[in-house]
């Protein structure tokens, strides 16, 4: 499943969330620390690992 990095707007922390591709919608997500429903999502690098030698 994928990562997801959101930032609280209200308190400004920084916390990651694991989430499903189809469970991934806006408004879902809570900050843990002060339970804000205002967070955004950060983007983030992504990295993909195959079976495949280049």
């Amino acid at each position: 499943m994928p990562i997801y990095e959101y930032r609280c707007r209200k308190c400004g922390e920084t916390f990651e969330r694991e989430e499903h591709v189809t469970d991934h919608e806006p408004g879902k997500a809570r900050c843990p620390k002060c339970k804000s429903k205002g967070v955004s999502q950060v983007l983030g690098s992504f990295f993909a690992k195959t079976s495949r030698k280049s």
